[in-house]
């Protein structure tokens, strides 16, 4: 059997961070379908249940041992899973980048950040990393907002920094932060 996780559940005050599962299908579909969601991650909008039982075994099959895995965002409320947040390109002792999606329902009311700020501390206290990164597409105003109520840093743009599935190149912003910013942040 492969093994699908090398992340552990984590619990904030409103959410449930645990590792995706293909029974989160459901749930990803109802908010990958819609146009908001995946082409501001850069990927496309999800057509069936099918492909989206294709896009998590993808996500939640190591691709090298540096993968760590997809945890699945649920609503400690209603149990749904509303989102994913993930660290990826992974280098042990040193960095890691962010990325996550939210289900449009459930936007504005603080989930990513808080998501965001246990991840960030998972990946600084327990990974003992050195930096994380963030980019996204300079037309995503949310997850601007997010990077910048987290304390990530705004370090600049990459011209044509990302091909998207649409084969659409776009500009790409870039956002750090260092154990040292989380540490004296914290502080």
């Amino acid at each position: 059997m492969i093994e699908t996780t090398r992340i552990p559940t984590l619990h904030t005050e409103r959410l449930t961070l645990r590792p995706l599962s293909v029974l989160d299908a459901d749930d990803m579909f109802e908010y990958a379908r819609t146009p908001y969601v995946g082409p501001l991650a850069g990927w496309e909008p999800h057509k069936t249940v099918s492909e989206t039982i294709n896009v998590i075994t993808n996500l939640i099959t190591p691709r090298s041992p540096y993968d760590l895995g997809v945890w699945a965002i649920i609503d400690n409320n209603t149990s749904k899973m509303i989102g994913t947040i993930e660290l990826y390109n992974h280098s042990p002792l040193f960095k890691a980048e962010l990325g996550y999606a939210l289900s449009p329902k459930y936007w504005g009311l603080g989930i990513v950040p808080e998501a965001v700020n246990e991840v960030v501390a998972y990946a600084f206290e327990f990974l003992a990393l050195k930096r994380l990164e963030v980019g996204l597409f300079l037309d995503n105003i949310q997850s601007k907002r997010v990077c910048e109520k987290t304390g990530f840093t705004f370090e600049g743009v990459s011209r044509n920094g990302y091909i998207r599935y649409d084969g659409k190149i776009l500009d790409k912003a870039n956002y750090a932060m260092t154990k040292e910013d989380y540490f004296n942040n914290r502080n």
